[in-house]
């Protein structure tokens, strides 16, 4: 079964007057994941897509999504899939990839079909595409790895690159994930935006009982969202996108848009945020 819903872009001076349950319909992506199902969100933001795909022993096929207008979801695309949870199989192009959690699998434009198996839980991205670029299984070792923060702070983290520059070619998908240590719980303090870039993230990792508080907005009228587990916010241009959680979490982090350099911020004073 397939199933999506569209997101158009909302403009910065429209979240100014809005309420929380507005800001939530807007940005916060809930309910991705769901047994035997394919969730995708098409959004408005560089036609960026993330879905969740949950084959529950049975075999999904991604194949025409009418929200495209194209043959084939891949005929103008390249994705990200990484397995969030159990392990599981995706078979592209006649080729199977056998994917445990945290692996990353990047298919190229042009794909064609793709099917989900096992007892696996997938977390899609997707965005457009000009060339093909080689489909590639990224495990944990072939991730570039990045350690940040301090305890002081509480936000040691480590970022790992998986759909990046330095690890493999893509056109303008990018993908990682981020994990706090324990008892770290902030994320991307000072905050940043890249006006030239979208990203989304889906929380992981987050206790039942927990929660992760999402900072958005401009830099000057933040707004925030409380977060669970597997949910996904979409971040706008404009907006800062930040996090502190009750307790350590992680985070999968996409973006695409006019370039790929990851170091491509422009960065906020803490002191300069309200």
């Amino acid at each position: 079964m397939l199933a999506v819903e569209t997101r158009h872009a909302v403009h910065p001076t429209q979240v100014q007057g809005a309420t929380t349950q507005d800001v939530r319909d807007h940005f916060l992506v809930d309910n991705l994941f769901a047994a035997g199902e394919i969730r995708l969100t098409y959004t408005h933001y560089d036609r960026f897509v993330m879905g969740g795909v949950v084959p529950d022993g049975k075999d999904l096929v991604l194949d025409v999504v009418p929200e495209t207008k194209t043959a084939t979801f891949l005929e103008r695309r390249e994705m990200g899939v990484m397995a969030v949870a159990g392990t599981g199989r995706v078979t592209v192009a006649a080729e199977t990839y056998e994917m445990s959690r945290g692996d990353v699998l990047y298919i190229g434009m042009g794909a064609g079909a793709v099917t989900f198996s096992g007892d696996a839980r997938f977390y899609l991205t997707s965005t457009p595409a000009h060339r093909t670029c080689p489909t590639r299984l990224i495990v944990m070792a072939d991730a570039a790895k990045v350690e940040l923060g301090d305890a002081a702070t509480a936000n040691v983290r480590t970022i790992y690159q998986f759909i990046h520059p330095d690890v493999m070619e893509s056109c303008q998908l990018t993908m990682g994930r981020t994990e706090l240590e324990v008892g770290s719980v902030w994320n991307t303090m000072p905050a940043h935006v890249h006006d030239r870039r979208m990203e989304a993230y889906l929380y992981i990792d987050v206790a039942p009982e927990d929660r992760v508080v999402h900072l958005m907005g401009e830099p000057d009228q933040t707004r925030n969202i409380f977060v669970a587990n597997e949910e996904g916010v979409l971040s706008p241009p404009w907006s800062i996108h930040s996090g502190c959680g009750t307790r350590n979490y992680s985070f999968i982090w996409a973006m695409g848009g006019e370039n790929m350099d990851f170091t491509d911020m422009d960065f906020v004073n803490t002191e300069d945020l309200r």
